[in-house]
């Protein structure tokens, strides 16, 4: 397979650093110690420009072309946050901190960025500056936005943005992509349905919040089969279901539920929050209680520009010959979203072969998919800034 010569050489060293990252897995913005790690490897590397806490605790870092000219200016996006998942993965450098664990491949990910970092700085066979972004946060908070919001994409000049991610049941060196939507947007909704509590032998004289509430758990999945267009997807679950009462014979007097909604479309996010508060209030309304709800908009749709999944596939190609460039969209979400709302740019699946999903407390990133990904990185880059001869 064409992957770089270089890459497959520094291979062994890219692989004890995830493992590294691997045994200290930490959470959302307190990345302090990773965000150190990737700091000190940077430096090592000599590239042209570090800066730490971007959005708290990201960094970002700059290397530039061989060519004098500024050229185009591309970013390429890692995140590095962990779960709070108890590891189950047997593997013998497994996580050192109890409760958190890479069980979704971010240490992959930062090792394949940190790797790219490398070969880049070594070679800097490109006209142009590249920025690497090294993210907190993905797993609920959102760093993505706070990195563009600390003004990652205008402080550094970033006209392109590109990120991958590990994928589960995928080969091994494998790619899948798409232009559009690729990944759904997440936002999470609160019902509290308030009543009359009672006993259970009197309910004329109560107002039953159990029934109410189920009433309109029911009344929610006529959102996606009968409001919203068939065609497009939308996936809507109440996880939680809970009332202030654990005794059989009381009526509660209130009733808390949450749920989630995914949606490749957007404005399909501000149709089922709307038909979510029709119905919720409503159906209370109808039995002679209240329902309040709350609406907690999260990460947008992932969608990927056209042009630059072009130029994605294209680097894909030239590292795989197992490329698929029309994949299927997937309902979990990415807060590479809030990014590519910013700028033009593309994400992409890397195989990660068989094995237990993310966010699985056995999951296992897959240490042979490293120089696939720092190989795309790198091809990407030269493709889209080659050296111009003088």
């Amino acid at each position: 397979m064409p992957i770089r010569n270089r890459i497959a050489e520094m291979q062994e060293n890219i692989t004890e650093w995830r493992r590294h990252l691997h045994q200290h897995p930490e959470l959302l913005y307190d990345v302090h110690k990773t965000a150190g790690f990737v700091v000190e490897r940077l430096e090592g590397f000599g590239v042209d420009e570090i800066t730490p806490g971007i959005g708290q605790t990201g960094v970002v870092a700059v290397i530039k072309g061989k060519s004098d000219t500024k050229g185009r200016v591309i970013g390429l996006r890692a995140d590095m946050d962990a779960l709070p998942i108890e590891e189950a993965s047997g593997v013998d450098y497994a996580s050192t901190v109890p409760g958190k664990m890479h069980a979704c491949g971010h240490d992959g990910h930062t090792a394949i960025l940190l790797g790219t970092a490398q070969y880049l700085s070594e070679t800097r066979n490109f006209d142009g500056t590249v920025v690497l972004i090294f993210q907190p946060a993905e797993e609920g908070g959102a760093g993505g936005k706070a990195m563009c919001d600390d003004g990652l994409m205008e402080r550094w000049g970033i006209q392109e943005v590109y990120g991958l991610h590990n994928m589960p049941g995928l080969p091994v060196g494998s790619f899948a992509t798409r232009p559009g939507p690729l990944l759904a947007s997440a936002d999470e909704f609160e019902i509290v349905v308030t009543g009359k509590g009672g006993h259970a032998a009197a309910p004329h004289e109560a107002v039953d919040t159990t029934l109410v509430a189920a009433q309109i758990v029911v009344a929610l999945q006529s959102i996606v089969s009968r409001s919203v267009n068939p065609i497009h997807r939308v996936v809507l679950t109440v996880g939680t279901f809970e009332s202030d009462s654990n005794a059989s014979n009381v009526i509660a007097h209130r009733v808390r539920m949450k749920g989630t909604v995914r949606t490749l479309d957007p404005e399909g996010r501000g149709l089922a929050e709307m038909r979510i508060r029709q119905i919720a209030e409503h159906t209370a309304q109808a039995y002679g209680a209240e329902a309040e709800v709350t609406w907690d908009e999260g990460y947008p749709v992932t969608i990927n520009t056209e042009a630059e999944t072009a130029y994605a596939v294209d680097a894909a190609r030239a590292v795989s010959d197992n490329v698929d460039e029309v994949t299927d969209p997937i309902m979990p979400a990415e807060d590479f979203s809030f990014m590519l709302q910013e700028r033009p740019g593309a994400y992409i699946f890397l195989g990660n072969g068989d094995g237990p999903m993310c966010h699985h407390p056995a999951y296992i990133f897959e240490d042979d998919a490293i120089p696939f990904g720092c190989s795309w990185f790198a091809e990407l880059v030269e493709r889209r800034m080659p050296l111009t001869n003088n």
